[in-house]
């Protein structure tokens, strides 16, 4: 095993460590899970994809440095370790149609990498993904919606999130968000950036579409000009 490959799955297994305490009183880390253990029987090989890097960087560092929560510093820990083994990329169609209008936050900063999935990623699987999420200051990643059953282990140690347009709820570092199908959800960035553990579990070829809320302008500005 390389550096390189122990690094990887050192990740990987740190996420798996934390969700199987969640597995028995969280229906979406089960799930999860269930898929990550697929993988483990199906024996998948590593795949030594070339890192790519990202303009980004001080942003991903500071992200990763913002995570204070002891359990989610274990994962945010092997980030740090693994970063510079990574594809990193920015949403440039690959999850909305082209020319859907996110805002200037998210438009301006959204960084992923994934480590399984059909491209790209360390391991491979058609029909899963699992990979960090990163978002810029101060965004309002804006309502939308998807086919894919879609869940988030928030590394960050605040966030806000609301779900089907209902009110707005603050989570913190260790929180597992489980977003059904087509279930509308909307993130709010505070003072620094946002990361997180992403995963979705079927449907990943299908887009995302937004769902429209006539507040978004109220809520970029708003977190633009404060300091929470």
């Amino acid at each position: 095993m390389t550096d390189k490959q122990s690094r990887i799955q050192a990740l990987i297994g740190s996420i798996v460590a934390f969700l199987n305490k969640k597995k028995h009183s969280d229906f979406g880390a089960a799930v999860t899970l269930a898929k990550l253990e697929q993988i483990d029987s199906l024996n998948h090989q590593f795949i030594n994809v070339p890192a790519v890097s990202t303009p980004h960087g001080k942003t991903l560092g500071k992200a990763i440095a913002g995570v204070t929560d002891p359990e989610m510093k274990v994962i945010a820990d092997c980030i740090l370790a693994a970063k510079d083994d990574l594809v990193w990329r920015e949403d440039r169609g690959q999850f909305y149609e082209p020319g859907t209008n996110l805002g200037a936050g998210y438009t301006n900063c959204n960084l992923h990498t994934l480590l399984v999935g059909p491209d790209g990623c360390s391991f491979h699987h058609e029909d899963f993904l699992l990979g960090i999420f990163v978002l810029g200051p101060k965004t309002l990643y804006r309502d939308h919606k998807h086919k894919a059953r879609e869940l988030y282990l928030n590394l960050s140690d605040r966030s806000g999130w609301r779900f089907e347009g209902a009110e707005w709820t603050d989570y913190q570092g260790g929180s597992v968000i489980w977003n059904d199908s087509n279930k509308p959800h909307a993130t709010r960035v505070y003072e620094k950036p946002f990361i997180s553990v992403f995963a979705w579990t079927e449907n990943i070829s299908s887009k995302c579409t937004l769902v429209f809320r006539d507040d978004w302008e109220e809520i970029e500005h708003f977190l633009q000009t404060q300091n929470q």
